[in-house]
Parts: structure tokens; sequence; C-alpha cells
């Protein structure tokens, strides 16, 4: 008996030994099929967290031998995957967005038009302002003009932006309050007029004049707008979002929301090209926080291809004796380019046209010869003549958006023609010149969803799978290349490839569980996908 007793002692000696030997974690995934995106692009059963980051990557029966776990998670054998970053987007205005006329999808002016009415009677608001229609999805494909605006809204001030951005719909009574007239000086867009008079649409730069006319937004408004975003990003797995473009204030503002912890995204903040934005920032150290990052500049180099503001190097095959235009003269990008050389930041300029991208990659390649970590970007690099794709490599990075391809397939050989949209749209070109692709979505340009821009990559197609062959598919990126181009490489092209974009050891934990697999569903369902639930530094957050 007395053996028995000794024995029994031991073992429950052996058992808390044992117990107080092993490492305290907060968290442990199970029962999933985790994709770790790490260099070898491994899978695994299981992974454990301890403040908010991931500890080991492995079985469930190794780790539960290794660690004290405070808390599990049965994945349900369901696909875990690392957070998505949206390489390219517009978060602040996202939000902004919400609290606008949404135009996304309208299938004539006249439904435009609709909108503004059903939105006026819900709200009563001073200016109206509104976004994403595309005179592309219209049975009339061209630009609508004011007068209906006029007649319905005489003072109420309206401006609609298209859903690039880079051209809108204006009413006389916004106008007016713009001091926009046909005497009005510009450079870098248009003013447009027929028969000596205001249409009412303006493109690029001269949108400026309107948008200094619109009430700011209150503090109130802007917070929601932020929090808004917040909540659609978690939606849709998106837990590092790229701002391609936003001002001091609203950086600050980020700063104060993530320190009071409403805000948890992770943001990576370009500043808009503004002298008081560079000014500010570029004398100083990049400002980094686990969930704010500001180290970057956003220059606008051309306009849209949509609205034939992308500059290109011949003249659009749908419009004689026009080039698109530059939105600033070549040695302002220059002389840009230069300071932001000389500081700690990076460059990151939109190229749409292949002449906007010569400039840009010329430059670069100028600028960069010495530096071999800058890791400049050309964002959307969306027409590049084949003479110019030599430039692109890890450290002058393509940032595209493939749901780009999918919106302006209709049109864009009508645009280019069948020699020069060769060179347009070309990822799978451009990765394997750069060895490197980030991908976004560009939103509110395009949808919020990274599925979206998932199928849009491998699949070429749109929803109602068109074309049937895909889109110029010999251009389309595998399942894997997309997914590193959503989490990996998106975190490379931000400087922050050692602290997210793959579930390994000492990165933050952020992830997302899947109701499908995304790398082993039928292509065809790659768009309906849905994220069950998203993870910010182990915490749930939806």
């Amino acid at each position: 008996m007395k053996n028995i007793l000794i024995a029994c002692f031991l073992g429950f000696a052996l058992i808390s030994c044992n117990s107080e030997n092993k490492a305290e974690v907060d968290l442990m995934v199970f029962n999933a099929e985790v994709y770790t995106v790490d260099e070898n692009f491994n899978t695994a059963e299981a992974f454990v967290i301890k403040d908010g980051k991931f500890v080991e990557v492995g079985n469930v029966d190794e780790l539960q031998e290794k660690y004290n776990i405070a808390e599990k998670l049965d994945a349900g054998g369901k696909s875990v995957f690392p957070g998505f970053i949206d390489g390219h987007a517009h978060f602040y205005g996202l939000g902004l967005q919400q609290q606008r006329v949404d135009l996304s999808g309208t299938k004539s002016f006249e439904e435009v038009v609709q909108r503004i009415v059903d939105f006026q009677n819900k709200r009563d608001v001073p200016f109206i302002t509104g976004r994403g229609w595309d005179q592309n999805d219209w049975e009339r494909k061209e630009f609508p003009n004011k007068d209906t605006l006029d007649e319905l809204f005489p003072d109420t001030p309206i401006a609609l932006t298209r859903i690039d951005g880079h051209a809108l719909l204006a009413n006389q009574a916004a106008l007016d309050k713009a001091g926009i007239t046909t005497e009005t000086s510009f450079n870098g867009g248009d003013i447009e007029q027929k028969n000596g008079k205001l249409t009412g649409i303006i493109i690029d730069n001269p949108m400026q004049l309107i948008a200094e006319a619109q009430p700011e937004p209150s503090t109130k408004e802007r917070v929601n707008a932020l929090l808004d975003a917040q909540k659609l990003s978690f939606k849709y797995g998106l837990t590092t979002v790229v701002d391609a473009g936003i001002d001091k204030e609203i950086i600050e503002l980020m700063d104060s929301l993530h320190k009071d912890e409403s805000l948890k995204i992770r943001l990576y903040a370009m500043i808009s090209n503004t002298k008081e934005n560079l000014d500010h920032y570029l004398d100083k150290d990049p400002i980094k926080t686990e969930r704010l990052h500001v180290r970057s500049v956003k220059f606008y180099g051309d306009g849209a291809l949509g609205s034939r503001g992308a500059a290109l190097k011949e003249e659009y095959s749908d419009r004689a004796g026009h080039f698109g235009a530059l939105l600033s003269p070549v040695e302002d990008f220059k002389a840009t380019a230069e300071r932001v050389a000389n500081s700690k930041f990076q460059l990151n300029t939109h190229a749409i046209g292949d002449s906007a991208n010569y400039m840009v990659l010329e430059t670069y390649d100028k600028l960069l010869a010495n530096d071999e970590d800058r890791r400049w970007r050309v964002e959307h690099a969306q027409v590049i003549d084949e003479e110019d794709f030599k430039y692109f490599s890890k450290n002058v990075i393509p940032s595209v958006q493939p749901t780009h391809v999918t919106s302006d397939m209709y049109w864009a050989e009508d645009r280019l023609g069948d020699k020069r949209i060769q060179g347009a749209y070309a990822y799978k070109k451009l990765l394997d010149q750069a060895g490197i692709i980030a991908l976004g979505t560009d939103f509110p340009v395009e949808e919020v969803s990274p599925f979206l821009t998932f199928y849009a990559a491998v699949a070429r197609q749109d929803t109602n799978n068109f074309p049937q062959e895909g889109f110029m598919k010999e251009q389309a990126l595998s399942r894997e290349e997309t997914l590193k181009g959503m989490t990996i490489w998106a975190a490379y092209a931000n400087f922050e490839e050692e602290e997210k974009g793959s579930i390994e050891a000492g990165k933050f934990a952020d992830f997302i569980i899947l109701d499908k697999d995304i790398m082993k569903v039928e292509q065809s369902e790659i768009p309906g996908i849905k994220v069950l639930e998203t993870y910010v530094n182990g915490e749930q957050v939806y």
C-alpha cells in the first residue's frame, strides 16, 4: 500500500512539474487548414498565440505537449489565412462614402437622378455629394450633362464623382459656389464646354475647385467615417489597409483613435502630395506604431483610362488627337521625387497611361540607381510600353488592382487598340519582371471584397463568367501568387514583411477563417466566399 501511495505521489509530482515547465500561451487555434504563406508555402493544422503574436505553428499534439493553453479555438476544419492586406485603397474615402449618395452599379443617368432624389428625401444636407457612376455601364456611353440636375435642384449644389475619382458632374449651383465659369483657367484635366456653355463635367485637377467649395466634414463625421470603413474592412477579412493618399489631420485622427483602441485595424498611410504635408513629414523619421505606419508619399502622375485622362504616348484609339494628360509638369514630379529620395520616405506614384508610366519609371531608375532597398511603388501600372517593363524590380514594385481588369475589359481595347492593349493589365509579366506584385482593391473605386480581387486575378472574368476563356488569360496569376500578393508581398511593399503577411512565429496574430478554402474551391465559387471570423492581435474583431 505504501509503495502504491509513493508511486501516485511521484506521478502527480511529475504531471505538476511538466505543467509548470510548459510555456503559457493565450490561444490555440486547431482543427484547421492553416495556410501559413511562409517561405515554403507550408500548411499546418494548428498554431498558438501569446500577447498578440504567433508563438508557434505545428500539429495539435505537439503544441498541447509544449504549452499551457488558456483558450482553444476549434476552427471546425475550415481554412485559415493570414489577415488580408489591401495594398491600395482609400480607407477614409470609403468611410465618407457611407455618408454620401452611392451611385455604384447604376445602369443609366436616370437611375443616378433617382438615387439623388431618394437621398434628399431622407437627409437634408446643404451640399449633395455622391460617387460611383460609370457611363461605360450605361446604354448611352457618354458623359452626362447638368441640365436635369439644374432643373430638379436649382438651389442645392450637387457634385457626383465618377467611379474612378477622376471626373465629376456638377450642377450649376455647385459651379456657382465654386466660382467656375467658362473663363476659369486650369492645368491638368478639363472643364468641359459644348457650344460655349459648361456641361458640368470636370476632369482631374479642376475638381479641386469643387472640393474646396464643399463644407468640411465635422470631427464626428470624420470619426464615423473611419469606424465605418473599419467595420466593412473587418467583414471582408482585411486586417491591414493601405490608404493611398490622405492628409496630416486625418493621419493624426487615425493615430488618436488607435490610441483609444476604437480603431484596431492596421493602416499604412500614404501622405498626399501637398506642400503642407511634405513640409511636415519629410524632414522627420517615418511614424511607426503597431497599427499605424506613415512612410510614403502619394503622387498622381495622370488621370484614369475610363475618363480618357490617362497620359498615353500615342493618341487614344477612340478619340483622334487626344493623348490624356499628366496632372503635374514633368519637372514638378522630378523635383518631388528627388526630395523624397533625399528623405527616409517611399514614393508611390499613380500611373495609368504608358506615357505616365515611362515618366515615373525612368525617374525612379535614375534616382534609385545606388539605393537597393527603397521599394518605390508604381500604383496601378496599368498600361506599359513593351520597352518599359525592364524597369520593374523588388525596388520598383508594381502595385495593381485586379478588379480594374474586369471593370475595364469591355472598353479598354477601344481606348488602346489591339497592339497597345497587350501591355495593359499585364500582371503576370509584371510579376515575372519584378519578382513581386502587391494587390489591392482601390475601394471605393471598386468593391471592398478581396475575394473579387482574388477572382479577377486568377480568372480574369466578371461574375457572369465573361469572357468565357478569361480576358488576356495569359496575364492571370496563380492562386498561390495571388494569395502572396494579398499578404506577404503586400507586406513587403510596405516594409512590413517581418511583422505581418504570414502565420509565423513572432509576427502579429492577424488571421481570418473562411467558410470555403479559396485555394481549392471551384473558381466560380471564389467571389461568394465569406469570412467567418477576423482576428487582429489574436483578438476577434469580426
